[in-house]
């Protein structure tokens, strides 16, 4: 499905009726990642909304600046679309710093939050100058350096070896992400803003879930989440990189039922 929304077409898949979840991919992915958890959270009972962000999976790719606000705005956008008052709402990784940006804009629109392995901090210096220079590769034509800098760290060591036709699938995503997604992406990333001061003032239910082996954002930055949100608990996905809901999905949802089941939303 595609909703017209801030001048592009986005993306969406909604699956199932119940309370509503959205989930929010991570960078340079899009909502295919999610096919585990719209099977068990549509069964368990909760309608899932995953959508493309802009630039990203079928989601329209326009030229101009991309920040978390415009993804923010993009996403409450779709919920007011759809007649969704709130929901709960989860984010991995480039999704969940999109996801701080809603839960600091938009409140009311967001039930409970789930942190899926990301960080609150803001980038370094030198993770700042990294993103820049992806980001000349690409508009410069060359594309497949991002491919080439993710493929190495979305999973934990072990995961090429024992599921090749799982980061096989995840490259199909990385490749197929239009350039000026890519480059808006990487630039949103290095521009975003430190929510790690503010974590105290965001007092919601929250879920974080991190992963153990996880190469991107390492384990700590979960427990940095969860010690610094107000009412937040902590699931820590074992044997698990960055990919976590892909390669241990068992875990990883039951970590997310069990928290919307403590919900109590239905």
């Amino acid at each position: 499905m595609k909703a017209d929304l801030n001048g592009i077409a986005m993306a969406y898949d909604d699956v199932g009726s119940g309370p509503a979840v959205m989930l929010l991919h991570g960078f340079p992915l899009c909502r295919q990642m999610w096919q585990p958890q719209v099977k068990a959270l549509a069964t368990a009972g909760y309608r899932v909304i995953t959508p493309d962000l802009r630039g990203f999976g079928e989601s329209e790719a326009p030229n101009g600046p991309h920040s978390m606000s415009i993804f923010a705005d993009d996403v409450a956008g779709l919920l007011a679309h759809l007649g969704i008052e709130k929901a709960v709402i989860g984010g991995m990784s480039m999704g969940g710093y999109v996801l701080l940006n809603l839960v600091e804009r938009y409140p009311h629109r967001v039930a409970a939050a789930m942190f899926l392995v990301t960080r609150a901090a803001a980038d370094d210096e030198p993770t700042r100058m990294r993103r820049s220079s992806l980001a000349g590769e690409v508009a410069a034509g060359r594309p497949q350096v991002v491919t080439d800098a993710f493929e190495g760290i979305l999973f934990a060591g072990s995961t090429p070896v024992v599921r090749p036709e799982l980061v096989a699938e995840v490259k199909t995503w990385m490749t197929a992400t239009a350039p000026r997604g890519l480059a808006g992406g990487l630039l949103a990333m290095r521009d975003r803003k430190d929510y790690i001061d503010l974590l105290p003032s965001l007092d919601l239910p929250a879920l974080v879930i991190g992963a153990e082996a996880d190469r991107a954002v390492p384990p700590e930055h979960s427990r940095v989440l969860a010690e610094g949100l107000p009412n937040a608990r902590l699931c820590m996905i074992a044997e698990a990189g960055h990919m976590a809901n892909l390669e241990r999905p068992e875990a990883f949802n039951t970590c997310l039922l069990e928290f919307l089941h403590g919900l109590g939303l239905k």
